[in-house]
């Protein structure tokens, strides 16, 4: 399988590696953290630093409510009232700038109430389409902050991936400053995206869970799958270390999407999320989203099936709850709870299949979404044939060990903490 258009990510893990020509990581001053918290994000970093990055730049931003300070101000409102800087735009991804829209929604063209600087709609935008986005701004440096969640199918990532793609297009300079991946970086796991299956929940072969940093990735992509570099720079944290989930990083946590409201919900998102491509609903509109999972006619037998499997770090209650809104909105309906209880333990594609596998032959009326969105999630068409075929948790998980494994290899050289 090439998964790389510079053949890259077809090498096995025992492959030498070569340095790429990707740009690394810019060395800023390490100025102490405040008080009582050791990690430092990568916008905190360039604050320290003045703002040296950015000198005599005309800088369109690319972010959501997550980019925020320890304090929980925007960095838009922040840098828009620093002299220093120029601020001439703002890019909203899915779910908007300010975070307005729900899921599949943004805020469109309109400038900001707060700054009254015009905000520039990039979602479902890609290619030439956002290169002239770029170009109206009058921006000549785009400077990405946005918290990610660990999960290949989560958008920001892609839109990480099309700004890079747009920027270089357009001629433009991209910054990315790094935010902690929530539920660490230890490993990767899961499939690996085909091409063929490719959409803006996957536009590259990524491992399911990457397990990686948006600036990682950033220098992942720049090295692995633009055609040609775009002039980039990193601004790593300082104080994360890849063992680290969310709470250890002493920062804020902002609902990166309507329906990702905690770090628990962002713990068994890369497999809980699976649920969108069949007709059991996922949690959303629910207080749990993607920790609740059921259906109307599921009983009891499912968590009984799922509890004998004695799944690593994770527990399953018998719950019945009525969603506010999507599937099965206003209906009680019956599933299961996931109660993560060793978090280090816990994986979440594994637990996210071994659910599929249950919930298939436990309740009659299991079925895919008509246009095979799994096949989009998990990044082929094998996962949903395999079910359909009566494999079980292991014979699927197995077979994607060959190409996690090259995945994992090249990840490797990507990898910018301990």
């Amino acid at each position: 399988m090439n998964l790389s258009r510079r053949g890259l990510l077809a090498a096995t893990a025992s492959t030498a590696l070569v340095p790429s020509a990707t740009a690394s990581a810019t060395p800023l001053p390490d100025a102490p953290a405040p008080a009582g918290h050791r990690l430092r994000t990568g916008f905190e970093r360039l604050a320290a630093d003045g703002y040296a990055l950015l000198d005599g730049r005309r800088v369109g931003v690319v972010t959501n409510p997550t980019g925020v300070t320890r304090d929980v101000r925007h960095v838009v409102d922040v840098l828009h009232a620093d002299e220093r800087v120029d601020v001439v735009a703002v890019f909203g991804p899915e779910h908007g700038f300010r975070g307005t829209a729900q899921a599949g929604g943004s805020e469109g063209r309109h400038d900001d109430p707060a700054t009254g600087l015009p905000v520039y709609d990039t979602y479902r935008k890609s290619g030439k389409e956002l290169a002239d986005v770029f170009t109206a701004s009058g921006a000549d440096t785009l400077l990405f902050d946005i918290q990610d969640v660990g999960a290949r199918f989560y958008t920001y990532i892609w839109t990480l991936y099309d700004c890079m793609v747009a920027a270089r297009l357009a001629g433009k300079r991209l910054v990315v400053l790094d935010r902690p991946n929530p539920v660490s970086g230890r490993d990767a796991y899961g499939p690996v995206l085909e091409r063929r299956f490719a959409s803006f929940v996957g536009r590259e072969p990524v491992a399911q869970a990457h397990g990686m940093t948006v600036a990682e990735l950033a220098l992942l992509f720049n090295g692995e799958f633009l055609e040609r570099p775009v002039e980039l720079e990193t601004v790593l944290m300082t104080g994360w270390r890849r063992a680290d989930f969310f709470d250890a990083s002493g920062l804020p946590w902002v609902p990166p999407s309507p329906n990702m409201p905690t770090p628990d919900t962002a713990l068994v998102y890369a497999g809980t999320c699976l649920f969108e491509g069949t007709n059991l609903s996922e949690g959303r509109g629910t207080a749990r989203p993607f920790e609740l999972l059921g259906a109307d006619g599921v009983d009891r037998r499912w968590a009984t099936a799922l509890g004998e499997l004695d799944l690593p770090g994770v527990r399953f209650r018998e719950a019945y709850f009525a969603p506010a809104f999507s599937k099965f909105q206003g209906r009680t309906i019956g599933g299961v709870q996931l109660h993560v209880h060793d978090r280090e333990a816990y994986d979440a594609v594994r637990t996210g299949i071994a659910l599929l596998v249950t919930a298939k032959k436990a309740w009659r009326g299991f079925a895919w979404r008509s246009d095979h969105w799994i096949d989009r999630l998990t990044g082929s068409a094998r996962v949903r044939t395999a079910i359909d075929a009566g494999a079980g948790t292991d014979e699927v998980v197995g077979a994607w060990s060959e190409e996690l494994a090259r995945f994992r290899a090249v990840r490797r050289r990507y990898l910018r903490y301990a």
